[in-house]
């Protein structure tokens, strides 16, 4: 009955359903009114030819005449009766048979239909509501957003401006709500100022208009915008946003840290505060050929090699794990850990052979500027060119082999591969594989369902844009520190669960029972790097874990009550 009440006031609510329900109510009286008029006449011309029925037949008869079912029980003898059967008749199939169901489906079935599909798609949120993310889009960094929230149980709601695209998203099984991104109302109703989050990946323009629109709702809620132009980060700050991210910029310094297959040294990918995760090529180093058992690099260094990339795919390390040319290793440490490490390695094959980077547009240009800080030499590939000449700029299409002979493609370490185009870049990076089966490709992915695809034609390590966005707005919320590494595999800090608290890393069997590894211990005696197999966790403690996405999600289930 509720849901009936509600559907009915939605539908009332709306002012065409009610001048549909005024228009169905006329003809209804109409059609009423010729059966009345139709059944005096009848009554009148049975008994001028000498035949006396009660008015219910007579109804009963202009009913039967009219609906075409003509039941033959009562007929008229004379041609006076007949002609007005006829007309009857033809009345009857022109509105009981044909403007009847028209008008009844077109003036109330239809809207109400409309109405119980606008009804599955509310226009605000429970007045209790608090501590949830307000995403006002829905593209493919939102849908990653959504994924990351969903993990780990924050709520969140999605607000769009069309039921159509509402009733789509609601049939996805998420949560949607309809309003208008420039309305307060709608913010008001969303119950704002209780969120934990705005988020809004679109346009520049479109996001200014959300946040000026939110922060007139709310002086506290913390608001998150991306912003494609450079100039329009003053803008989206003077509009409200708490946070500007620069995706184009924020992918193009990814790929090049990405970038370490020029020496063996440790390059710093990720950070949490003194902890410091760092890759490292083991190509032609001593390592190669050896189990970690056999390296004992613990001993000589104090680190740990928390897990391996080979070829794209990550795996957790062991003490069987062998090092192959292609292995790349994944570590922790502090600073001087690291330093300690690179000093062991940073003998092993130096290369100064220039970068290639296939694309300029705005990632292309990021990753240029990102490896002209690390003092690392690059070639750029672009096809149309725009800017002035330089030097380090080869104009051509990076399908033709001469152009990449010319940009160095047979000499450099790597290449980093950065067009918007996922499927261009499938094409590219099985060209590149096919010329140097020793060259590591890092490459960028639009969409996160392209990243296999990547990986499967060669590439060596993919970020998406989507997981990377994503991963930066999640990363704003109170309480959650994820950081994203490569696709599909994160390091994220979470205090030491119950389960855990008093239990050696052996006795809790984290790597075995969920797949992930602890690389770090934060309590009260400081950053604990490395820990050793037999350390106690202590039950204020933090604790950084390594793991794929699968396998956070079974660490999460697994000891913690969410």
């Amino acid at each position: 009955m509720k849901s009936f009440t509600t559907l009915y006031l939605h539908f009332m609510r709306n002012r065409g359903s009610r001048r549909n329900l005024r228009v169905l109510t006329q003809f209804v009286l109409l059609l009423l009114g010729m059966i009345l008029v139709y059944s005096v006449i009848f009554h009148y011309l049975m008994a001028w030819e000498g035949h006396r029925y009660s008015w219910i037949t007579g109804i009963y008869w202009t009913l039967t005449v009219m609906s075409t079912l003509g039941f033959g029980d009562i007929t008229f003898h004379t041609d006076v009766g007949r002609i007005f059967s006829m007309i009857v008749l033809m009345s009857g199939t022109l509105f009981m048979l044909i403007l009847l169901p028209f008008t009844f489906i077109q003036f109330f079935y239809a809207p109400w239909i409309q109405a119980q599909e606008a009804a599955r798609a509310p226009r605000q949120l429970p007045a209790n509501t608090e501590g949830h993310v307000i995403v006002t889009n829905y593209g493919p960094v939102d849908a990653a957003l959504i994924k990351k929230l969903t993990q780990f149980k924050y709520p969140y709601v999605i607000l769009v401006s069309e039921v159509a695209e509402a009733l789509r998203l609601h049939d996805l099984d998420l949560k949607v709500v309809v309003g208008e991104l420039d309305d307060p109302e709608t913010y008001r109703l969303l119950r704002t100022e209780k969120a934990a989050l705005v988020a809004s990946v679109g346009s520049d323009v479109s996001n200014t208009n959300v946040a000026f629109t939110a922060r007139g709702v709310s002086d506290n809620v913390p608001i998150v915008a991306t912003a494609t132009d450079a100039a329009s980060v003053d803008i989206l700050q003077l509009a409200g946003c708490t946070q500007v991210l620069q995706l184009a910029e924020m992918m193009g310094q990814s790929l090049a840290r990405r970038v370490i297959g020029r020496d063996a040294q440790t390059h710093v990918i990720g950070q949490f505060g003194d902890l410091l995760i760092a890759e490292a090529s083991a190509a032609r180093t001593p390592l190669v050929g050896r189990t970690l058992r056999d390296i004992r690099l613990r001993d000589h260094v104090n680190i740990t090699v928390s897990g391996v990339w080979e070829r794209g795919r990550y795996q957790n390390a062991g003490p069987d794990t062998l090092i192959t040319e292609n292995t790349v290793l994944v570590l922790a440490g502090t600073r001087s850990q690291l330093d300690e490490y690179d000093s062991l390695f940073c003998i092993y094959h130096a290369n100064d052979v220039p970068i290639v980077i296939l694309g300029l547009g705005r990632v292309g240009a990021a990753t240029a500027r990102a490896l002209d800080q690390q003092a690392v030499a690059y070639r750029i590939v672009e096809k149309k060119v725009k800017l002035k000449h330089d030097d380090r700029l080869i104009v051509g299409d990076a399908a033709d082999l001469e152009v990449l002979k010319k940009a160095g493609i047979m000499e450099t370490s790597a290449v980093v591969i950065t067009t918007h185009d996922d499927a261009l870049n499938v094409y590219l990076t099985l060209y590149c594989r096919r010329l140097r089966s020793d060259i590591q490709i890092v490459s960028r992915a639009t969409l996160e369902r392209n990243v296999l695809t990547l990986h499967r034609a060669g590439a060596d390590f993919v970020i998406s844009e989507a997981s990377m966005g994503a991963n930066a707005i999640f990363n704003l919320l109170r309480r959650s520190d994820v950081l994203l590494l490569a696709e599909g595999l994160d390091v994220f800090k979470v205090p030491v669960p119950p389960s855990l608290a008093g239990k050696t890393l052996t006795e809790g069997a984290v790597r075995q029972r969920t797949g992930c590894s602890v690389m770090a211990i934060q309590g009260n005696d400081g950053l604990q790097v490395n820990p050793d197999p037999n350390t106690k966790l202590p039950a204020d403690a933090e604790m950084f874990v390594i793991g794929s996405e699968e396998s956070q999600q079974r660490f999460l289930d697994l000891h913690f009550d969410r």
